[in-house]
């Protein structure tokens, strides 16, 4: 019996990730529509590209590079400073969906990825009249969210 591939695997390993992590900031530099959060981004995007690489590729339970980097991601406390709400959170997926959406994978692991990114996304909302639970409890611990 052979154990199924990860989702770090599955994307590509290092350069799927890598693509992911461009193409989805890339979108958000060059998309006018995507001002809003493109706005509560330090000018130079390079950094925050680097950090989400190295989150994704130990998310997708490939190597933990930030985990071994920075420590716990705390997503929450690291994001604190910035407002997140409701509309920030759409922005943010619709640029990473398409990036998605641009490279290309099987359907399957598209939605894989959607499945467990999109629960993050929400956790993210930190605007408070906006930080009612939308997604259930179950939900959450399926996806292995980290907890603030």
């Amino acid at each position: 019996m052979t154990e199924a591939l990860t989702l770090y695997e599955r994307l590509g390993a290092e350069a799927g990730v890598l693509e992911l992590v461009t193409r989805f900031y890339d979108e958000m530099d060059n998309n006018s529509d995507a001002r809003l959060i493109r706005d509560k981004h330090a000018s130079n995007l390079n950094p925050s590209r680097v950090k989400l690489f190295e989150y994704f590729s130990g998310w997708f339970d490939g190597p933990p590079l930030f985990v071994d980097k920075y420590g716990h991601p705390r997503l929450r406390a690291r994001h604190k400073h910035i407002e997140i709400g409701l509309q920030d959170r759409h922005i943010w997926l619709h640029c990473l969906t398409k990036a998605l959406d641009e490279m290309d994978i099987p359907a399957d692991l598209r939605g894989d990825l959607l499945e467990k990114i999109t629960p993050m996304a929400d956790h993210m909302r930190n605007v408070k009249e906006e930080a009612k639970e939308e997604v259930p409890e179950a939900a959450r611990e399926k996806q292995n969210l980290i907890r603030p």
